[in-house]
């Protein structure tokens, strides 16, 4: 009789110990799944989900800050640079600055911003000329631009562009946009 009951015993506890490895094995796959459609969720930045600013830095000097809020329900992917236009007879994007590439895509959660710093000038520079706007274009996964251009107007009616003028890749706050 007592071989009996240790058997039974010990095929309970097994069935129990399987029995919780199973569900432990569906929270682990929900959880996944869960994920997965979190990330499928993530959507590119575009000017109809984020509100897009430009302001004066006292420093450095020649210096603009580009900020992205996500104002959309649903994350989005700030990818690479933002394709900058500045003065609306302008015939090529800024130059991005390689070396502010970050190490991941910047995922922005509604409410959440971007930033990325501006280089109008430098005395190294060539030519140039007084913009009053600030054409404002997002890439995509593969680095092309993506939606309909956003202008923004420049802060005190204009400022000074040549041809050193580049902007940062995205960042996730504003001291790293600024710091190159």
């Amino acid at each position: 009789m007592r071989i009996a009951t240790r058997s039974a015993s010990r095929a309970a506890a097994s069935s129990m110990v399987v029995a919780a490895a199973l569900a432990f094995v569906g929270l682990q796959a929900a959880g996944q799944t869960a994920s997965a459609a979190t990330k499928a969720a993530v959507v590119t930045c575009t000017p109809a989900n984020t509100q897009l600013t430009v302001s004066e830095v006292s420093r450095p000097i020649n210096h603009l800050l580009l900020k992205a809020t996500n104002t959309g329900t649903q994350p989005c992917y700030a990818y690479s640079a933002p394709y900058l236009r500045a003065g609306a007879d302008a015939q090529a994007p800024l130059w991005w600055a390689e070396e502010t590439t970050p190490q991941a895509v910047v995922t922005l959660e509604p409410g959440q911003s971007a930033y990325a710093g501006i280089t109008t000038s430098s005395p190294d520079g060539e030519g140039g000329g007084n913009a009053k706007t600030l054409g404002v274009l997002f890439s995509d996964k593969k680095g092309n631009a993506t939606g309909k251009e956003k202008t923004l107007t420049l802060p005190n009616g204009g400022v000074f562009f040549n041809s050193s003028a580049q902007v940062t890749y995205w960042q996730d706050n504003p001291a790293d946009a600024l710091v190159w």
